[in-house]
């Protein structure tokens, strides 16, 4: 059975977005790894609890077969950790199977693995958008955009098709 990391916030990731993703890796035949900065608990913004079993600083790329970024309020932290941005980096270099949903896209875009793609994200108030293009990427605004081995999602109605998609890389 092959291993896919999903990384969260501690505090703020998006409970549905975790499940939809959640639900097509495992749909998928994969054993799942919760990373976050640290290990311990990660609360939900919608009051959901999981438990890292990794912190991002001893994640092994290549011991996952998917990686994916879990978007929600606590996100915007992690676009600014340089383990986040490095497993993402390596992952990109590595060609292994990379998502990003809600506003974590962002994440990618600041670990300099969207330029020259085409990608998607929440967008709220633009500033999203505009981190993506400041980068390098084309923004589709679409729910779900593929771009080889880089699955990006724009938000909670999108959790289940981009679990989905990912899986299938």
């Amino acid at each position: 059975m092959s291993k896919a990391l999903i990384i969260l916030a501690h505090s703020g990731y998006q409970d549905i977005e975790y499940a939809g993703t959640r639900e097509g890796l495992e749909n998928a035949g994969n054993e799942i790894v919760i990373g976050a900065v640290d290990t311990g608990t990660c609360t939900g913004s919608l009051g959901g609890n999981e438990e890292a079993t990794v912190a991002l600083r001893d994640v092994k790329v290549t011991d996952y077969s998917h990686i994916a970024y879990i978007g929600g309020p606590g996100a915007v932290l992690l676009a600014t950790d340089p383990d986040a941005l490095k497993i993402a980096n390596e992952a990109y270099r590595k060609e292994i199977p990379l998502g990003a949903i809600c506003i974590a896209p962002t994440i990618l875009a600041k670990a300099q693995v969207l330029e020259g793609k085409r990608a998607t994200v929440w967008n709220g108030d633009g500033a999203q958008q505009e981190v993506l293009e400041t980068y390098g990427a084309e923004f589709t605004g679409e729910a779900v955009t593929i771009d080889g081995k880089i699955v990006t999602g724009n938000g909670p109605d999108a959790a289940i098709e981009f679990g989905k998609m990912l899986a299938a890389l």
